[in-house]
C-alpha cells in the first residue's frame, strides 16, 4: 500500500475506542496527546491502583469495564489495545531486577493478548522492545535477524519476555486469525523520560548528572563503561507517531523496527550533553561498570515501506528539548519518579 492510499487518520480514528496501557507513562503520555488529535472516540488510561495488569482478574476486569452495549446480546468490546505498559530500567536496574522485570512484563503481555482475542478486541499492538535482539546482531539490525542469537546479558531477561509478545501474536494470527502486530523500538528519549539515577536510561542519567554538576561546581561526573558502545535512539514524540501510523495502517505479522537510523558512541553522547547542559569538568569511565550491548542501530526500512513512519526530530534538536523540560519542571518530577519507579510504566 502506498503513502497516497492510506487512509485519512481522522477518519480512521474518530469512531475508535483505544485502551492505552501505560498511558500515564513517559511514551503513552505522547500516544494519547496524538490519539485526542486524531479524534479517537474514547483514550482510556488503566491505572494500576485499579487494574494491576500482571493479574488475570484484573485484566478481565479492565475488558469488562470498557465493553459497551450494542445490539442486545452482543456487546461491543473497545477497538484497538495499544500495550505500552512496561517495568523497565537502565542496565542498573536491568541488572538489579532481572526476575521482575521478565515475571513483570510476561505476565502483563501474554494475560492481556490472550484476554483481547477471547473477549473479541479489534487489534492489538504490541510493544517489544530492542533489547530483545542478540548481543551481536549485525548493524544494522535487521528483523529477520531477531532470532539468531541470546540477547545482551544485562538485560535478556526483559528483552525475552517482551520477545514471547512476538511469538504469541504470530501464532495467534496463525491459529485464531487474530490481528495483533509487534514493534521493536529502539532506544527512546525526550521530555517526561525518568530522570530517577536508580532505574532510568542513559540520556536522562547523563543531562541530571551534568546539570547537577554544573549546579554545584563539581570538576567531573563518572559515566559507566569506556564510552565505546553505540547506540540509536529515537525521539519519543517520533516513537508515538510511529505507533499510531502502525495502529492505523499495518496489519502483519512480522515485526517491525521503529528508530531514528542515527548511531552514536555512549562517549560522544557524553560529551554532546555535557556541551548542551554547559557543563566542562572531566568525565570519568567506570569501567568496573558494564557497557552492554556493543552496538545498537536498527534498519528502519520496513516501518517507512509499510507504514510511512521517518522520524522528524533531529538528535541535537530532541536533546534540547529535553533538557529544557528537566531544567523546567525537575522539582515536581524527581520525586514521583524516584516513588513509583518499579512500577509498570511505559
Amino acid at each position: 500500500m502506498t503513502l497516497n492510499h492510506w487512509p485519512n487518520s481522522a477518519q480512521f480514528w474518530r469512531d475508535k475506542r483505544v485502551i492505552v496501557t501505560g498511558g500515564a507513562g513517559f511514551l503513552g503520555s505522547f500516544v494519547v496527546e496524538k490519539l485526542a488529535e486524531r479524534g479517537a472516540a474514547e483514550i482510556i488510561i488503566p491505572r494500576r491502583a485499579e487494574y494491576d495488569l500482571r493479574e488475570k482478574d484484573a485484566i478481565l476486569q479492565l475488558l469488562h469495564d470498557t465493553t459497551r452495549p450494542s445490539t442486545p446480546g452482543r456487546p461491543t468490546p473497545v477497538d484497538m489495545i495499544i500495550h505500552l505498559a512496561a517495568s523497565v530500567g537502565g542496565i542498573g536496574a536491568n541488572r538489579d531486577h532481572q526476575a521482575e522485570f521478565f515475571y513483570d512484563n510476561l505476565m502483563m503481555g501474554s494475560q492481556l493478548l490472550h484476554e483481547a482475542w477471547r473477549a473479541g478486541v479489534g487489534k492489538f499492538v504490541a510493544i517489544g522492545t530492542v533489547c530483545a535482539y542478540p548481543k551481536f546482531t549485525p548493524v544494522p539490525f535487521k528483523e529477520e535477524d531477531l532470532w539468531a542469537g541470546y540477547p545482551e546479558e544485562t538485560n535478556a531477561p526483559y528483552g525475552l519476555a517482551k520477545k514471547m509478545l512476538l511469538v504469541q501474536s504470530q501464532v495467534y494470527r496463525q491459529q485464531y486469525g487474530y490481528n495483533s502486530i509487534f514493534l521493536l523500538p529502539v532506544n527512546l528519549y525526550g521530555p517526561r523520560d525518568n530522570f530517577d539515577l536508580e532505574s532510568s536510561h542513559v540520556i536522562p542519567a547523563l543531562i541530571r548528572k551534568c546539570l547537577e554538576a554544573k549546579a554545584e561546581g563539581r570538576a567531573e561526573i563518572v559515566a559507566w563503561g569506556d564510552g565505546s558502545p553505540t547506540r540509536e535512539f529515537l525521539y519519543a514524540e517520533d516513537a508515538a507517531e510511529g505507533i499510531i501510523l502502525a495502529g492505523e495502517r499495518y496489519n502483519g505479522s512480522e515485526p517491525v523496527n521503529l528508530g531514528s537510523s542515527f548511531e552514536i558512541s555512549i562517549k560522544d553522547l557524553t560529551e554532546t550533553i555535557a556541551r548542551l547542559t554547559g557543563f566542562t569538568g572531566r568525565i570519568v569511565w567506570d569501567t568496573s561498570k558494564p557497557n552492554g550491548q556493543p552496538r545498537r542501530k536498527l534498519d528502519v526500512s520496513q516501518a517507512e515501506r509499510w507504514f510511512g513512519f521517518r522520524s522528524k526530530i533531529g538528535f541535537e534538536e530532541g536533546l534540547r528539548r529535553t533538557i529544557d523540560w528537566y531544567q523546567a519542571s525537575q522539582t515536581a518530577v524527581l520525586p514521583a519518579i524516584s516513588k513509583h519507579q518499579l512500577q509498570p510504566t511505559a
